[in-house]
């Protein structure tokens, strides 16, 4: 199909040349109907343009060409009195909107040029992004493991009860910092190129999900509403993406707070929705919740976990959206496409 393409390229100039060529002697050729071949020519020297830009340089001498070549049987025809002399009016005419055609060529070629230089510099912004993400996660990990290990070897020697109380808190110090290698490493790991997908019983995850995090969260409650569902989809990523939702909403509800899992399919779209009451989210930060190292608000995290959603649901061609319930809280959506095989079971 290139090699077509750039066959006909290539003869696009001569074709070109031939026809106009053609046009041109027929303005001679042809008594009283000679604007019919001008036009004939002065088009397809635009469309010609159009499709193939030539240099600045190269479009003036053309358009001189052309214009002399049009011009001297429209102004012969006009002194030997068979046009009048206002027909030759069209000389500077058609060469003047070729130049307007040539101007906006231009301006569309320096649009295009600079779109595909922005794009490729945030394509490059986002590897450099993804390695730095990759790096952090990787080498975080050992100095982690190496200090935990030496300080509940410390904390086991630790008979002071204020020592021992310095080696926990530690330890949750080291706690926090393996949460944040770990979700760095989720979010280097969830492209498209990891994903494996597969038929996943929504409900069930769900359910699972909600029995884990009752454990961590103590004193919340929990409910899941999703019929029996399926969707096509990694299931350790989809996980991955749900427990970050989660822990978002565990994060901005009180301890007799509720959050809610629910699960739902519609027009071919699996929407899978997690909903507190805590206090919401600020209309200034909706745009951004889903950013990387964005976080806001008295209980603001690392800013990675709603990145790692919208990570998942763009690997998987899906999509996001962040919301304030009409009841009050956040709302979390993540959309996937059903896929084959998947939907309502």
């Amino acid at each position: 199909m290139w090699a077509t393409a750039s066959a006909r390229e290539r003869l696009l100039l001569p074709a070109w040349g031939v026809f106009a060529g053609t046009n041109a002697a027929l303005m001679y050729v042809v008594v009283g109907a000679e604007t019919i071949p001008f036009h004939f020519v002065w088009v397809s020297t635009a469309v010609v343009y159009g499709l193939r830009p030539w240099s600045l340089r190269m479009m003036w001498l053309t358009c001189l060409a052309v214009t002399v070549v049009t011009g001297v049987p429209l102004v012969l025809r006009a002194r030997n009195g068979v046009i009048g002399w206002e027909e030759t009016t069209e000389i500077p005419l058609m060469a003047l909107l070729f130049l307007v055609m040539v101007w906006h060529v231009r301006r569309r070629m320096a649009a295009a040029a600079e779109a595909q230089r922005l794009a490729q510099s945030e394509h490059l912004a986002r590897e450099r992004q993804r390695r730095f993400v990759r790096f952090a996660s990787h080498e975080l990990r050992t100095p982690i493991t190496v200090a935990r290990g030496f300080t509940e070897l410390l904390g086991g020697k630790q008979q002071d009860p204020e020592g021992v109380e310095d080696i926990e808190v530690v330890l949750d110090e080291l706690d926090k910092l393996e949460g944040i290698a770990a979700r760095l490493l989720a979010l280097a790991q969830s492209d498209e190129d990891s994903i494996h997908a597969e038929e996943v019983d929504l409900a069930a995850l769900l359910e699972r999900t909600a029995r884990r995090w009752r454990a961590g969260a103590p004193g919340r409650r929990w409910s899941v509403d999703c019929p029996a569902l399926r969707v096509w989809a990694d299931p350790s990523r989809l996980e991955v993406a749900i427990d970050s939702a989660v822990e978002n909403a565990v994060r901005h509800t009180d301890e007799d707070g509720s959050i809610v899992l629910r699960g739902l399919t519609a027009a071919g779209e699996v929407f899978v929705e997690v909903v507190d009451d805590g206090m919401g989210i600020a209309a200034g930060d909706l745009p951004l919740v889903f950013e990387q190292f964005h976080s806001s608000g008295p209980h603001a995290g690392t800013g990675l976990g709603l990145a790692i959603v919208r990570a998942v649901a763009e690997a998987h061609h899906g999509r996001v959206s962040a919301a304030n319930a009409p009841e009050g809280g956040a709302m979390i959506t993540l959309v996937l496409p059903a896929g084959a095989g998947a939907g309502a079971a």
